[in-house]
């Protein structure tokens, strides 16, 4: 049974995974290696906390018990040795990876199953430098950003590993509260990211060609599809709406829509012009001044409500 957990990485992901254990009672090692981001690593899930409370999630007392779950290290063999599970969380980069898996099957006991949060990278590459006998016990453990309130974790069962250490894992996340997706074969992407991608494709496409405004292509979309997809699936909608009608409808729609192989030109000039989104205070929205905390704060409060909401569709 998965009892310790080590998380690497205290990035937005890395830490939005420590504070998802620690809410559920597990005891959880991350490693940050920055003096003072170890510092304000507590104190910034404290802030994330309190939103928790006011949303009537978790009492107050839950709050510093959360905290004394999460302990900090900066050394990778102290985080790690004694755990049960370890999720690799750091930058998407093969190499630094590939030499983090290396010292994970050096550092963690034979018994500890290793995971890695990426989502674009193969797994096979990942843990080209692992011993045989470790990728048996090696998986993708895909979470969604904020990792501490989307529900979902896309869990890797490619062959290499038992079903038993599948099902270990699995129990793990499903007793936080996650709606496991189990990915049968290693494709880019997963699953969750390349529907978000094909949504996302034809969304920029719609902007780039001046159909609508930017709040009106959101508000398309919040108000159709998505506010079917918040309760129901895809496949689902197609059985509710008749299989024939959402054939005949692609044959129509589909050689009309984008079908580009790459990034919209879009997001290239928007990166050229330095206009990242709510991090530079402007995106395709202006977040200037207190627009910027305001919109944060009304962002996770919504989830939150939809993650309460969400428990009666399970």
């Amino acid at each position: 049974m998965i009892k310790k957990i080590a998380v690497l990485g205290a990035g937005t992901m890395g830490a939005g995974i420590v504070q998802a254990f620690a809410m559920h009672g597990y005891d959880v090692n991350v490693m940050v290696r920055n003096k003072d981001k170890q510092n304000r690593f507590k104190t910034a899930i404290k802030e994330k906390l309190k939103v928790f409370n006011e949303e009537g999630v978790i009492a107050k007392e839950d709050i510093e018990k959360t905290l004394d779950h999460i302990s900090i290290f900066s050394d990778l063999k102290d985080t790690v040795e004694d755990r049960d599970y370890i999720i690799e969380s750091v930058p998407e980069a093969l190499g630094l990876k590939q030499e983090i898996f290396k010292l994970l099957d050096e550092y963690c006991k034979e018994s500890a199953i290793l995971s890695s949060n990426t989502s674009s990278l193969k797994l096979s590459d990942i843990t080209m430098n692992v011993s045989e006998e470790r990728k048996k016990r090696v998986m993708l453990t895909h979470w969604y950003n904020p990792a501490y309130i989307m529900p979902i974790a896309e869990l890797s069962f490619f062959g290499n590993m038992e079903e038993e250490t599948y099902k270990e894992v699995e129990t793990l996340y499903q007793s936080i509260g996650k709606q496991t997706v189990k990915v049968l074969k290693e494709v880019p992407g997963l699953v969750a990211n390349r529907i978000q991608q094909g949504v996302a494709r034809e969304v920029f496409s719609l902007m780039e060609n001046g159909i609508a405004s930017p709040e009106d292509i959101d508000k398309a979309l919040k108000f159709g599809p998505a506010f079917r997809y918040a309760t129901t699936g895809q496949l689902e909608v197609a059985d509710f709406g008749g299989i024939d009608i959402w054939c005949i409808v692609g044959d129509n729609l589909l050689k009309e829509m984008d079908h580009s192989l790459k990034a919209n030109q879009l997001l290239r000039h928007k990166m050229k012009e330095g206009k990242l989104g709510i991090k530079t205070g402007e995106g395709f929205f202006s977040y200037e001044g207190s627009k910027k905390e305001e919109a944060l704060s009304q962002y996770i409060r919504k989830l939150i409500h939809q993650l309460k909401a969400s428990k009666y569709y399970e």
